[in-house]
């Protein structure tokens, strides 16, 4: 994933909402419970760590039983400590030390929304820096004659498979934010692995290519298991009996799993607080991850340019919360005056003024007329005016219809490049108009050669893209460039 271009916007839900998400959370509220009960004869080792007398009590405190009790009683404790809701001081007489309910503690029942979620994402990160790490059982058979951790008896790079997860965490939450992707519904287990694994440009996946893809997904079962708890995700997990080999070569086909139902396979969706914590690591490595909101209280420079790569959905919503904390003229006359220009970005930034006007209702009118000899502007102020049902609307001249025209295209492809939608358009114009071409070269507008290099490429008919290459060629020539 690129830390240069941005990810698609993500919608996040209110952080009042995934604030009280977040103290819900088994993990955080076990912590939380433990550090309530934690005092001067809680007994801890030299590494903060509950003593393994002290576990059954914690668990029972929790109410977990079975096999895992002292296990998730001991995470619990884990967390608690390394997000503050724990402080252990350093005891005088050198023992271990004392415990205490950490000055954090309070956060969680006094702190803002945002304070609590700070907290929240402190235990993300312990969490995730244990789903990194082998299984204790394997990690006893590394240990070296000094009783360090030989990584090269485990075949394991801590720095590698923290990496590995963060690139899974990364296009899961690409896939959910993406328009075409699979929003808030589950992402398969196995398309999951197979993107970090499976080269973009191959066809068929290889015997060998597969069985890495089989051994990613059993790494991020357990990995998936571990950070449920947390409330970075849902996870169904792989459904273990697919892994079992069968008893009896002979039984019979209805009998055995069906290994064709994907979801037995592991399904994982982020929940909304998932979205806020990763998103929250995102910008934190540097990426640019934008959300829905980011942009209502700067200027309407900053709405046209912010959202000229977001998707059409997405743009619209930024764009009506940026609306209803402004008197609509005065919204309609900034959006006007940041849409002009001559630059690259200029096309998309009108395509994104006129979108945002088609929000704004009757009383923008008098904005639309003061831009009607633009040049810039007056082709867009027309189409307002007349779809609104105003009178009294000037026709537009010859030269300010092609101009329109050119800057639409231009303003198209730098938002979809050359998608069907702008293929049709292109073969429209070229039908309506038989002098489009002979005309379009001599239009005054920055992108008119681009354009028509376009039009060339896009349409199917060989002669009319040859037509339009010519008129791109002339345009160059007219212009020096």
């Amino acid at each position: 994933m690129s830390d240069s271009s941005p990810l698609p916007p993500v919608r996040l839900h209110p952080e009042a909402e995934l604030a009280r998400d977040a103290l819900a959370t088994p993990l955080l509220s076990r912590a939380a419970r433990l550090a309530r009960w934690a005092g001067p004869d809680t007994r801890i080792d030299a590494g903060g760590g509950l003593v393994e007398e002290q576990l059954p009590a914690a668990a029972e405190l929790l109410g977990l039983t079975g096999d895992d009790a002292a296990a998730f009683a001991s995470e619990a404790w884990r967390v608690a400590v390394d997000t503050g809701l724990v402080e252990i001081a350093d005891s005088e007489d050198g023992d271990e030390g004392t415990v205490a309910p950490g000055q954090d503690l309070a956060l969680l029942t006094q702190g803002s929304p945002h304070e609590v979620l700070a907290v929240w994402q402190e235990a993300l990160e312990t969490v995730l820096a244990d789903a990194s790490v082998p299984d204790l059982d394997d990690l006893e058979g590394a240990l070296d004659e000094a009783g360090e951790i030989d990584f090269s008896r485990l075949e394991w790079d801590p720095e590698a498979e923290a990496e590995f997860l963060d690139g899974v965490l990364g296009n899961l939450y690409l896939l959910t934010v993406s328009e075409d992707g699979p929003g808030d519904g589950p992402v398969p287990l196995p398309a999951l692995a197979a993107s970090m694994i499976v080269p973009s440009d191959m066809g068929e996946p290889t015997n060998d290519v597969l069985e890495q893809v089989s051994d990613a997904m059993m790494r991020l079962d357990d990995q998936f298991r571990l950070l449920e708890p947390v409330g970075l995700v849902e996870y169904q997990p792989v459904d273990e009996a697919l892994m079992a080999e069968p008893e009896d070569a002979a039984e019979e086909p209805a009998a055995r799993p069906d290994d064709t139902d994907v979801s037995r396979y592991g399904m994982v969706r982020l929940t909304p607080l998932g979205l806020y914590g990763l998103r929250a690591r995102l910008l934190e490595a540097g990426l640019t991850a934008p959300a829905v909101g980011d942009l209502v209280d700067k200027g309407a420079d900053a709405l046209l340019d912010g959202t000229a790569t977001f998707p059409q959905a997405a743009a619209q919503a930024e764009t009506e919360q940026w609306l209803a904390r402004r008197e609509p003229l005065a919204a309609a006359r900034e959006l006007l005056a940041a849409a002009r220009g001559a630059d690259a970005g200029a096309p998309l930034r009108r395509l994104r003024c006129q979108q945002a006007l088609s929000l704004v209702g009757a009383e923008a009118e008098p904005a639309l007329r003061e831009v009607l000899d633009d040049p810039e502007l007056g082709g867009l102020a027309r189409v307002w005016l007349t779809e609104h049902g105003a009178s009294d609307v000037p026709a537009p001249s010859e030269a300010m219809i092609f101009w329109l025209t050119i800057d639409t295209i231009a303003a198209q492809l730098a938002a979809e490049g050359n998608s069907e939608e702008l293929r049709a358009l292109v073969q429209g114009l070229a039908a309506q108009h038989g002098g489009f071409f002979a005309a379009a070269w001599r239009v005054e507008h920055p992108a008119t050669a681009d354009v028509l290099e376009a039009m060339g490429r896009l349409h199917p008919d060989k002669r009319i893209a040859k037509e339009a290459r010519k008129a791109a060629f002339k345009a160059r020539s007219q212009h020096g460039s």
